[in-house]
């Protein structure tokens, strides 16, 4: 099994070890994100090393925004997902900053190094999408027909079409909504009529297929699963349409764990796998995108806080921390917590049950209910997994709380 991100033992769940989390959160103070730069890489290398070469990856900077993990990826040769235009001046810096070599120009179907996606692009996104040489994921008819407005003279611009498909791998707690109505993408069984129309505009040309179908899934069978449904529907739009594709972009999914009883998912599974898809699939000479976001960074993080106060409740026992869901609002949305421990905390006896809350004054603000030691005001709790979906995913405004501080340390 390979060594990534997520295949670590239960301490390495949380980047540091306990005298070091210890050291930086009396340095630096609390609460707040620390990040170790050296796990990113090394996920980032493990992964790519499982990876047939025509898969390409491209990091779903959502995950994790912060231009010192955009600037690392860069540096090693990620491409970006992008979902938003703040996200792809970013991503365009990391790669000046990289020297990375000049885009593709308009007419190129090969894949860039910064792709654009979601739901309600808006004119000025576009254009800026263009202008830098990213491949715009095209979630509909109106995303083509506004491009081809916008655009005047040149070849025609390369672009994907997204696919909303009629299956897919989800993880345990709702994200992606399954197989029903969906906000993203054109439904599949919509494909063929806008292809139609699509032959029609002057100034577009559809040469990838894009299709998000799983989330957090460490399951590297049922990934390939999905990820064959999706080669299977590239090849029936060539066939029955003649869709020529220079790209398939599999989208994310790949999942960590967030427990020390999770296996992780087994890259050189995955990886084999692709390339046996690819050995099955002939007619298609491309290549294919994997666009991973947790996994290249929620291994890297950690967020450190203290316990402030805490009580007995009718016969629940909680710890009011110094921040809760305006810093992590993950565990609310999901309903699982991030892995959670007491730093250094011998002699303190077996764990038992505990409610983690927050200061807001709301009964939302829980981080999770977890199995801990006895705990006192002023213990210094660490939450592992926390590089990806953490900082810029957090309420910070509401109630005006202070936000985390986010600490980068480069060497081990």
């Amino acid at each position: 099994m390979s060594t990534t991100a997520g295949a670590r033992s239960a301490t390495a769940l949380f980047a540091f070890d306990d005298a070091t989390l210890a050291r930086l959160a009396q340095r630096q103070g609390t609460p707040g994100f620390f990040y170790r730069a050296a796990v990113a890489g090394q996920a980032w290398s493990a992964l790519r090393a499982a990876l047939p070469a025509r898969v390409r990856v491209a990091y779903a900077v959502k995950a994790n925004p912060h231009p010192r993990l955009l600037a690392l990826l860069a540096d090693l040769g990620a491409a970006f997902d992008c979902a938003s235009e703040g996200e792809l001046r970013a991503a365009a810096a990391a790669l000046r900053a990289a020297g990375a070599p000049p885009l593709p120009d308009a007419a190129s179907s090969a894949p860039a190094r910064l792709f654009f996606a979601g739901p309600g692009k808006q004119d000025r996104e576009l254009l800026l999408a263009v202008a830098l040489g990213a491949r715009v994921q095209a979630e509909g008819w109106e995303d083509l027909q506004r491009l081809d407005a916008l655009l005047r003279g040149g070849p025609p611009l390369a672009v994907n079409l997204r696919v909303h498909p009629a299956g897919g791998v989800e993880e345990e707690r709702r994200i992606l909504g399954g197989a029903g109505p969906s906000a993203f993408g054109v439904d599949e069984e919509d494909v063929p009529a806008l292809l139609a129309r699509a032959a029609d505009l002057a100034h577009v040309r559809i040469v990838g297929l894009h299709v998000f179908a799983a989330s957090n899934q460490r399951d590297a069978a049922r990934l390939l699963a999905t990820h064959a449904m999706v080669l299977d529907l590239a090849r029936r739009l060539y066939e029955r349409h003649d869709l020529r594709l220079g790209l398939v972009d599999l989208g994310g999914g790949l999942g960590v764990p967030y427990a020390a009883d999770e296996s992780p998912l087994d890259t050189d599974v995955l990886g084999a796998g692709l390339a046996v898809l690819l050995a099955r699939h002939a007619w298609f000479s491309g290549e294919l995108l994997l666009e991973p976001g947790r996994f290249l960074a929620a291994g890297c993080g950690v967020y450190l806080t203290r316990v402030v106060r805490t009580k007995i409740s009718r016969g629940v026992r909680f710890a009011i921390l110094q921040a809760g869901l305006n810093h992590l609002l993950r565990p609310a949305l999901t309903g699982q917590p991030f892995p959670v421990r007491l730093v250094e905390d011998a002699g303190r006896g077996s764990c038992g049950p505990v409610t983690l809350a927050g200061p807001l004054c709301t009964s939302l603000d829980r981080l999770g209910d977890v199995a801990l030691p006895e705990l006192r005001p002023g213990d210094l709790l660490a939450f592992g997994m926390a590089g990806a979906y953490g900082a810029t995913e957090a309420m910070t405004a509401f109630l005006s709380h202070p936000p985390a501080g986010e600490t980068w340390v480069e060497t081990d």
